[in-house]
């Protein structure tokens, strides 16, 4: 069993992991910035900021593993990358291992490139949100080499907005979009989860992206 913080636990890949780890009796602490109405048995709930230093230390100093589940849209855009920079440092000091969920536009498309985000298909309004988040991978593989961490990309058709059903199931990639043979790149938020508890239970990734989809 370890210890598992999830930052931004009541989000949508959030609130999947907190209920994937604590359906497998992990020790589990969602930290949020509201109090969600329903509850997964067994979590502890608290409110916090990735944005307050006290928040990112204790969240580092009171697990074996910190899951930042914050997206760098909305009133959190161009804030995220820094605070995920200071987190990983206290994540470091204290001996954590850093997960961090990560999106899909940082992707190659094939071997050698393009990015996702850099194609003409990838939509204007959703550029800063995925620069940011290719911004965070490049900082964590300029880590120092004692900070254990791993950032797990989902497919290109992830979120509330299609949530899909939990299949058990997955394929795992490394830095190139993974696709079905219709070209069609998703993966739902039970089994992006699972994916990601597995990787805690099981590490094959240490300092590394990979990606999950069907």
């Amino acid at each position: 069993m370890a210890r598992i913080t999830v930052i931004g636990g009541t989000g949508y890949a959030g609130g999947h992991i907190v209920r994937e780890a604590a359906s497998r009796g992990h020790e589990v602490t969602s930290i949020s910035r509201s109090l969600p109405e329903q509850r997964v048995e067994g979590v502890r709930y608290t409110t916090g900021s990735l944005l307050d230093d006290g928040t990112r230390v204790a969240a580092a100093s009171e697990s074996d593993v910190v899951v930042a589940a914050v997206s760098p849209r909305g009133d959190m855009a161009g804030k995220v990358a820094p605070a995920y920079a200071e987190l990983a440092e206290a994540a470091r000091a204290k001996g954590a291992r850093l997960a961090v969920v990560g999106g899909a536009g940082s992707l190659l498309v094939a071997e050698g490139g393009p990015r996702l985000v850099d194609t003409d298909s990838f939509p204007e309004e959703y550029k800063p949100e995925a620069l940011e988040f290719a911004g965070i991978l490049e900082d964590l593989r300029r880590a120092p080499e004692d900070l254990d961490w791993f950032y797990l990309s989902p497919a290109a058709v992830f979120g509330a907005y299609a949530p899909g059903e939990a299949t058990g199931r997955y394929r795992v990639g490394g830095d190139v979009l993974l696709t079905d043979a219709e070209g069609t790149s998703f993966i739902s938020g039970a089994d992006f989860a699972l994916a990601l508890v597995d990787e805690i239970d099981n590490p094959a990734h240490r300092r590394e992206r990979f990606t999950v989809a069907y």
